[in-house]
């Protein structure tokens, strides 16, 4: 049932919800955290898709964050969560006090972290600034890890659609649901949500596209450094891969938290391949994914809705350190690990000479490969059927370091959230601005945005977000075109 926002003035902090009424914290911005939108997925609902909330009574106290999801400390860098636990699946939303009257654009923000972390609590994604632009934002919890991805052969038995896995995709959809049917009540415009991410969230979003599922829940989506276009794991293997944790339904299900959060690591393997499927993260099931994201892709089995995908400079200098290669002979032995059937093109692409050279080489590789690639071939595909499809790369060299920008470095500009001087002020300002116009009319252009052209295939063209802003054509183009070749090969010799 829809609520509208006709009973919010600028005192009210109470919002009437069709499960209940919250009441939140603020004044111009008003802030509801730790809203359900399933039930806790604890005991019986262990590994099974999300479940309607349970309506309460009186009203729900919304100033607190909700727990973040079952992840390791090191995962929820600069969350306001006070703790972890199953029962996690809650939304947090900021909303302006004056709202028009058709409602403000929406946009639901899906957290990275590899499909093991995560959180909607982070403060430098804190929804404020988009509030106070006049935008609704959302934040949203869903399962991550063994406890959102795993798949096992005892769980698609007992699933009317003969699967498993994808459980925090589905956290993802009830969400988007929650978001289509409530957030009128908020001040929100029901009919203009978008679907945001970073990482892991990028990729959740660009499947959201790829989902059956999903159709209907989104009308536009922006995908920050999105990890897509490798093959995802099909639900057979992810399955032998899920046996680790038992064979016993009933045990499993009763395990702790905490012991079952250590299966993580045995699923996953300890240094990511780049270019084969990762069992712990959203795979083909057949249902909530019905088939490989680039079949779906490339194909046009996907629902072409506008969309802003980019990367950063240098995505892979976050991981590099965290990958056991330190010399040259070490560099040629991991490229020829990762891609054995083209060890050579591989070697003449990211090869190098000196040891002290490898740390960058591994950064390229692991940045092409796990997101950049990505990116383009998204933008590419989306755009043959979409015209408002629009690309960024963000190489904003920050101080004191003045380095290409990182994985996950431009989320505070674009959510308004840093200690800026005021040139980075004004970078940020205007990334704040193109996401807004774009929730709000598909178009990132308008006051405050630098001109940005939508995608073109044969330009390969992207805004370039940095000490200036200006239009660049084939980033890294013969790079990433390594990559189309050597899917392209892979696929023929899996055939």
């Amino acid at each position: 049932m829809r609520r509208t926002a006709s009973a919010m003035t600028s005192t009210t902090t109470i919002v009437h919800t069709s499960h209940g009424d919250v009441a939140g914290t603020g004044g111009a911005v008003r802030v509801y955290r730790g809203i359900p939108f399933a039930a806790p997925p604890l005991g019986a609902r262990r590994w099974t898709p999300p479940q309607p909330v349970v309506p309460w009574s009186g009203v729900r106290d919304g100033s607190q964050f909700g727990d973040d999801p079952m992840q390791i400390v090191e995962s929820r860098r600069a969350s306001r969560a006070s703790r972890v636990s199953e029962d996690c699946l809650t939304l947090n939303v900021w909303a302006p006090a004056a709202v028009p009257a058709g409602g403000a654009p929406v946009l639901v923000w899906f957290d990275g972290g590899g499909f093991t972390g995560g959180t909607g609590a982070r403060e430098f994604t804190d929804g404020e600034q988009f509030a106070r632009a006049g935008a609704v934002l959302v934040t949203v919890n869903y399962r991550v890890g063994v406890f959102g991805y795993l798949a096992h052969p005892l769980l698609s038995a007992e699933s009317p659609h003969g699967s498993s896995g994808n459980y925090g995709l589905l956290d993802q959809l009830a969400a988007l649901r929650w978001v289509r049917e409530e957030i009128a009540a908020f001040g929100g415009d029901p009919t203009r949500v978008t679907a945001f991410g970073e990482s892991a969230g990028g990729a959740s979003v660009a499947l959201l596209l790829v989902s059956p599922l999903a159709r209907g829940l989104v009308d536009r989506v922006i995908m920050q450094s999105p990890g897509s276009f490798r093959p995802l794991c099909p639900l057979a293997d992810a399955e032998q891969a899920g046996t680790v944790v038992g064979d016993d339904l009933a045990a499993m299900r009763a395990l702790s938290a905490e012991a079952l959060l250590a299966f993580n690591g045995k699923i996953n393997p300890a240094v990511r391949g780049l270019t084969i499927p990762r069992p712990l993260r959203p795979i083909v099931d057949g249902w909530v994914v019905d088939r490989d994201e680039p079949e779906a892709f490339t194909s046009g089995a996907f629902a072409p809705l506008p969309a802003i995908v980019g990367t950063n400079a240098d995505e892979g200098a976050l991981f590099a350190r965290d990958v056991p290669v330190a010399t040259v002979d070490a560099l040629r032995a991991y490229l020829r690990a990762n891609f054995p059937l083209a060890p050579d093109e591989a070697w003449a692409l990211y090869g190098v000479e000196r040891d002290e050279d490898v740390p960058q080489a591994v950064a390229d590789v692991f940045g092409d490969a796990q997101f950049s690639y990505g990116a383009q071939m998204l933008a590419r595909s989306i755009a043959a059927r979409q015209p408002q499809t629009f690309r960024y790369v963000f190489a904003h060299a920050a101080a004191p370091a003045h380095v290409a920008p990182t994985h996950g470095e431009e989320i505070p500009y674009a959510f308004g959230t840093g200690a800026f001087g005021a040139a980075e002020r004004e970078l940020s300002d205007a990334m704040l601005a193109a996401w807004i116009n774009f929730a709000a009319t598909g178009d990132p252009n308008g006051p405050g945005v630098p001109h940005w052209a939508p995608y073109d295939l044969a330009r390969d063209n992207a805004l370039t977000f940095g000490a200036g802003f200006a239009e660049r054509t084939g980033w890294r183009a013969r790079f990433l075109a390594f990559f189309e070749r050597y899917y392209a090969e892979r696929a023929r010799t899996v055939r």
